[in-house]
């Protein structure tokens, strides 16, 4: 492992733009994931709620440095909660800003994962061709909405547009008035950025999240060659400054559940947070039903 070399990868589909080191990758990503069984007793079966996934379609972020860093959303954040919610009977709606294919990571997919392979073939059609987010945000953000959760995978893409969208503020904005779900984890929560509003009010003041470690990306992603700069905002600093409470330092598959928010700290935290997930959505339609 220690041949292995920290240096960028050149991503020669873009100008000036980079995949992970090989060593990094040798550290971050493994052929399967933690997953073993669902913990649910049984599943919804009415049919009626389901659930809105807002990904990124953005494949770059520009670095302070300038180079780009070659992203996306995460696939073990990204299926491995969406297998749990939709093994416990909730439909998952695709969406991204533009309506473009969802971006992603194939760097760091399982790839002899059996479950996550099974959910990604599922939804496939969906992730190539997602909905535009402004075509269905009426019947999202509807007072007799069927959606009871919004899902905003991780992986370093979300950082693009996401968290400056009307659109992601008015969704997210939705389900907190509706007493309804966020669920993201680790760079997945820069969507809830998108909640400040130029007077400086922010809905989620005060609540606990798990996200990824500001000194993991200053420090030894960088270090390391997982990214090929300094990331141009931090997501922990940014919620920290709106007045939210970080509760993890490092990651190690921590979730964290405050009222309607459930958050995990990073890819170790997907397997977790889906069970949660799971768990709180089907708590949740036998008060709604």
């Amino acid at each position: 492992m220690s041949d292995l070399s920290k240096q960028p990868v050149p991503d020669h589909a873009e100008y000036n733009a980079y995949f992970p080191s090989e060593y990094s990758l040798s550290l971050y990503t493994n052929p399967k994931t933690d997953f073993k069984s669902f913990k649910f007793s049984e599943p919804y079966k009415g049919g009626k709620y389901k659930v809105l996934m807002i990904a990124t379609d953005e494949r770059y972020v520009k670095m302070q440095n300038g180079k780009l860093f070659s992203t996306g959303n995460h696939p073990v954040e990204t299926l491995l909660p969406m297998l749990h919610i939709h093994e416990a009977g909730f439909e998952i709606e695709v969406a991204t800003l533009s309506g473009n294919p969802v971006k992603f990571e194939m760097w760091a997919m399982p790839k002899e994962d059996q479950a996550v392979a099974g959910i990604f073939e599922t939804y496939l059609p969906k992730l190539q061709k997602p909905h535009k987010l402004a075509d269905i945000i009426e019947s999202v953000t509807d007072e007799d909405s069927p959606y009871i959760a919004v899902f905003v995978p991780g992986g370093h893409g979300v950082l693009n547009a996401i968290p400056e969208s009307s659109e992601v503020a008015r969704v997210l904005n939705s389900m907190l008035d509706k007493n309804r779900y966020i669920i993201t984890l680790c760079h997945g929560p820069a969507a809830l950025v998108s909640l400040a509003d130029e007077q400086g009010a922010f809905p989620l003041k005060g609540y606990e999240l798990c996200v990824f470690p500001d000194s993991l990306d200053e420090g030894a992603n960088i270090d390391i060659g997982y990214m090929p700069g300094r990331l141009p905002w931090l997501v922990a600093e940014r919620l920290q400054a709106l007045g939210m409470k970080v509760m993890n330092k490092d990651i190690t598959g921590k979730v964290c559940q405050d009222r309607q928010l459930l958050t995990g700290d990073s890819p170790l935290a997907a397997n977790n947070l889906g069970i949660l997930a799971a768990d709180v959505l089907l708590d949740a339609v036998t008060k709604l039903d």
